[in-house]
């Protein structure tokens, strides 16, 4: 789950991280009044949407006056920003920043994850933050600095202070330095982050360390623990498909292809996906019904692959252990006759009641292709798609 800027913000604020003074606005006239109340001769208007690149499509501006704050607003407030995050549809934007302006000495980067290899939090820096961030990870990935935390100590201060000195905070600032840092790793372990991301962090010119960004991702399978984070959902910057999948437990995903794929297991799902496109073929989206599927599940997957405008074929590839086949093969009928389904289907099916299953098919009347192999069924729905 993604949360904008500003809720990202509060949140490092609550953990004792400098952040400059913003108020979240939905209207231009909110945006004036915002600035006004914030006083002083700069501000900066802020898209806020779930991706990043906002400056470099146009939705991070600088405004020297309210008149100008008011023109600023208006342009972006509405706008369609485009993004390297967002794809070439770009995100309409709904809600705006306005914020202080900075005294910008230098730009840095801190950001947090877990690793999945050392199977600890994983603090990056770099003396080389800011818009270009992915290029330094990319082509000078020696500037990135890491250290992985025991999570029995947390983020130690002589860590904190040796990754300070490395991106180049001066020894004046690192106790400020200190204190983001150590709020940040506090920020993301409480609140089961999978990502915490300050670009930039910045020094300014008296040497005050401030948060000018903030970026929190949280680990879906955690919310249960966190109502005040569910609460920040906002549904806008969601996938209509994804928001719909989640009320039936389905793990949906979109992609970009014309092969809509139902699954049991993220596993052979992912399998499934390479298959396709081994054959020369697209997924169309990543969907998981679970060990449990039921007749409903399977219908409303259904319904919702078929949203897709782009979709040219589906495949069911199920493997029978926890779920039977023969129930996988009653829900497959049901939603396929439910839904008045016009495109090609592709159904393979292992394991339990696999027999029955397939006959049930073969019985139901409806034009379904069966394959036995994962990749006799890939080449059917590839042929089928084309």
């Amino acid at each position: 789950m993604k949360i904008h800027e500003y809720q990202g913000k509060e949140i490092l604020k609550k953990y004792g991280v400098a952040v400059p003074r913003g108020i979240p606005c939905f209207s231009v006239d909110e945006a004036v009044r915002a600035a006004e109340a914030l006083g002083g001769p700069v501000w900066v208007v802020k898209a806020q949407i779930h991706a990043g690149g906002r400056g470099k499509g146009g939705g991070v501006k600088l405004a020297r006056s309210i008149d100008e704050v008011r023109l600023l607003s208006g342009q972006i407030l509405g706008m369609q920003l485009k993004t390297h995050q967002t794809g070439p549809e770009g995100q309409k934007v709904r809600r705006l920043l306005i914020e202080e302006g900075a005294d910008i000495r230098k730009e840095l980067y801190v950001g947090m994850v877990v690793d999945r290899v050392t199977q600890r939090v994983c603090l990056m820096a770099s003396s080389e933050g800011g818009m270009d961030i992915e290029e330094v990870a990319a082509h000078t990935p020696e500037k990135i600095h890491k250290v992985f935390v025991d999570p029995m100590v947390g983020l130690a201060d002589g860590e904190s202070d040796q990754v300070a000195r490395k991106i180049g905070v001066p020894e004046a600032s690192l106790p400020q330095a200190r204190r983001v840092l150590q709020g940040l790793y506090s920020a993301f372990w409480d609140t089961d982050a999978s990502l915490a991301e300050i670009n930039p962090l910045i020094l300014t010119g008296d040497g005050n360390v401030i948060a000018l960004d903030a970026k929190l991702n949280f680990d879906a399978n955690a919310l249960f623990r966190h109502p005040e984070i569910v609460a920040l959902r906002d549904l806008d910057e969601e996938d209509p498909a994804e928001i719909e999948a989640s009320k039936f437990d389905l793990a949906y995903i979109q992609l970009d292809g014309n092969i809509g794929c139902l699954v049991n297991g993220a596993g052979l799902a992912m399998a499934t996906m390479d298959t396709i496109k081994l054959f020369g073929g697209e997924p169309a989206n990543f969907l998981d019904v679970g060990g449990g599927a039921t007749t409903e599940k399977v219908t409303e997957a259904f319904k919702i692959m078929l949203r897709n405008p782009n979709l040219r074929a589906i495949l069911v590839n199920i493997f029978g252990g926890i779920m039977r086949c023969d129930v996988i093969a009653e829900g497959v009928i049901a939603a396929s006759k439910a839904v008045g389904l016009k495109v090609p289907l592709v159904v393979r099916m292992k394991g339990t009641n696999e027999e029955l299953g397939r006959r049930m098919l073969a019985e139901s009347g409806l034009p379904i292709i069966s394959a036995d192999t994962m990749a006799e069924a890939a080449q059917k729905v590839v042929a089928a798609a084309r």
